[in-house]
């Protein structure tokens, strides 16, 4: 099937699968911390509030978009998703699964919330590292993607502390009914409105979870797809490459009035490199007129042609002196059109994803709803704190998938809590050992996983030759 023969397919199937229980633990992972406060504050029962969670994730993922999981796909270089040797392709990717499955669960298991987002970037950026140092090339992680998904990865704790601990102050200021700022009593449902107010922020954070983690599984099934298939991954099927042209001759005009003597030679060399490419994607898109043609024997050439001209015109466009303000929007506008071929994921893999995401909600939650209820800070968590952390974690989690970054809604949330704990009885107020667990998984997460990672993709690459 695909073209691939009987041990191939097999392979395929189990990094798949392997896919699908990384995205079942993130679930039940992750999501716990979305229901932690509706379930701990009697606001719902838990099995009303994982399977209201398990849905809002599975639209959260399905409607999210892709933003998130292209970011994924291009920290590695289109390089190592697809070196000649196929079955170095399936070690990078059961290496990469194998470590984030492994950290997450052992993490899960101690009920230590930990980053689903850190652990699979750490994976990806172990397996890049290792590649790199093994290949005869130069060729080795996407450092300026890198860059991105780590500030994003690393700022996002300090908001989701400062914003909760902010939002406290202005609901002290703000609301007078002291009812909002009492803890939970045992099995004693909370008022209407406050149950409102919670309900309406666990959904939210279920949403958003969904469509920036939910896409991570996306990027990786995407990663698994491209790498054993990319006659049939790496250009959308459902678009013909013949429509390229029009774009793509609308690039070269814009490329083609740019005045190279106003330039440095690094930047002419640039526009000389784009120059290039244009010319290699024409000569593909003349091969495959011809109706005679096996359209896909060119597709994997077409993704690496349109990713280059897309970086090298990005490059173009931070050059001030380069190109004036309406062909800069008009050459972004046609770059953006072509990308349409690489930023793709089939419908499938989104509702596999949702459903995969979605299930794992149902499971597992207990041990974090626990730690994150009662163990960051020395008083339980009330009504208030329970509405800042979840605001702050939403609004934070959707802005970035707006943007298409990777953000951790583990850290932002627990962070959120303890902001909101310290906002009550100043940094006295947090568990020492709880928050220094969760402080030391954030700092060993990267360094754990890239080892772990590249170690296993050595080990694996190596067995299989």
């Amino acid at each position: 099937m695909f073209g691939l023969d009987t041990g191939l397919f097999i392979l395929l199937l189990l990094c798949l699968l392997a896919a699908i229980i990384f995205e079942f633990i993130n679930g039940f992972h992750d999501t716990a911390n979305a229901v932690a406060t509706v379930i701990y504050t009697n606001s719902l029962k838990p099995r009303t509030a994982i399977i209201w969670s398990g849905m809002w994730n599975f639209l959260g993922v399905y409607l999210g978009g892709i933003a998130v999981a292209m970011g994924i796909i291009n920290l590695l270089p289109l390089q190592v998703l697809v070196d000649q040797n196929m079955y170095h392709n399936i070690a990078m990717i059961l290496s990469l699964i194998l470590t984030a499955i492994i950290w997450n669960f052992g993490t899960w298991y101690f009920g230590i919330p930990c980053s689903s987002s850190h652990t699979l970037l750490g994976s990806i950026f172990g397996v890049g590292i290792a590649y790199m140092l093994t290949s005869s090339t130069s060729v080795g992680l996407n450092w300026t993607k890198v860059i991105d998904a780590g500030l994003s990865l690393l700022i996002s704790p300090i908001v989701g502390f400062s914003l909760a601990l902010l939002l406290m102050f202005i609901f002290k200021k703000l609301i007078k009914k002291k009812k909002f700022f009492q803890t939970a009593e045992d099995h004693k449902k909370p008022p209407f409105w406050i149950r409102g107010i919670l309900v309406l922020t666990c959904t939210s954070v279920s949403y958003s979870h969904g469509s920036n983690d939910g896409q991570k599984g996306i990027g990786l099934f995407m990663i698994i797809l491209i790498s054993i298939m990319p006659m049939h991954f790496a250009i959308d099927s459902s678009k013909n490459p013949a429509n390229m042209v029009g774009s793509l001759n609308a690039v070269e005009w814009y490329v083609n009035k740019i005045d190279k003597s106003k330039m440095s030679f690094k930047d002419t060399l640039l526009v000389n490199n784009a120059r290039q490419n244009i010319i290699a994607m024409k000569s593909v898109l003349e091969k495959i007129k011809s109706p005679e043609t096996d359209i896909k024997q060119y597709n994997l050439e077409l993704r690496k042609n349109i990713l280059e001209l897309a970086s090298v015109t990005n490059s173009i466009l931070k050059c001030k002196n380069c190109i004036n303000n309406n062909d800069n929007d008009m050459l972004k506008s046609n770059i953006k059109e072509l990308k349409t071929y690489t930023e793709f994921a089939p419908k499938w893999v989104i509702l596999l994803v949702s459903l995969s995401l979605g299930l794992g909600t149902m499971f597992g939650w207990k041990r974090i709803v626990i730690t994150i209820g009662e163990k960051i800070g020395k008083t339980h968590l009330n009504y208030a704190q329970g509405a800042s952390a979840e605001i702050v974690a939403a609004s934070t989690i959707g802005l970035s998938t707006a943007l298409g970054l990777p953000v951790s809604t583990t850290h932002v949330l627990s962070s959120g809590i303890a902001g909101s704990m310290v906002s009550e009885g100043g940094f006295m107020n947090l568990q020492k050992k709880t928050v220094t667990n969760i402080l030391l998984t954030w700092l060993i997460t990267i360094p754990v996983t890239v080892t772990l990672s590249g170690g296993l993709f050595l080990l694996l690459r190596y067995i299989m030759g």
